[in-house]
């Protein structure tokens, strides 16, 4: 695959996300619809004006929401 912004293969099967200014390696709870999964992020973007993180394939099916493809969700920082 691709390489991320912090050098790394992209991988869809991994539990990562892209956000614009979070460090990278800050893990996330991103939640929708009462599911929850703990993201790394890795990447930089999204680059659309509105929207704030970009989960990868295997994250967004975890909270089932690949068919959604954009949602509102709720996300916290874990340490």
């Amino acid at each position: 695959g691709n390489r991320t912004a912090n050098g790394e293969r992209f991988n869809g099967t991994s539990l990562t996300a892209a956000h614009r200014t979070l460090p990278f390696g800050t893990k996330l709870r991103v939640t929708y619809r009462g599911k929850s999964v703990t993201v790394r992020v890795n990447d930089r973007g999204p680059f659309h004006r509105s929207r704030q993180l970009d989960l990868s394939k295997a994250a967004a099916a975890r909270i089932g929401m690949v068919k959604a493809g954009v949602a509102t969700v709720c996300v916290t920082r874990v340490e």
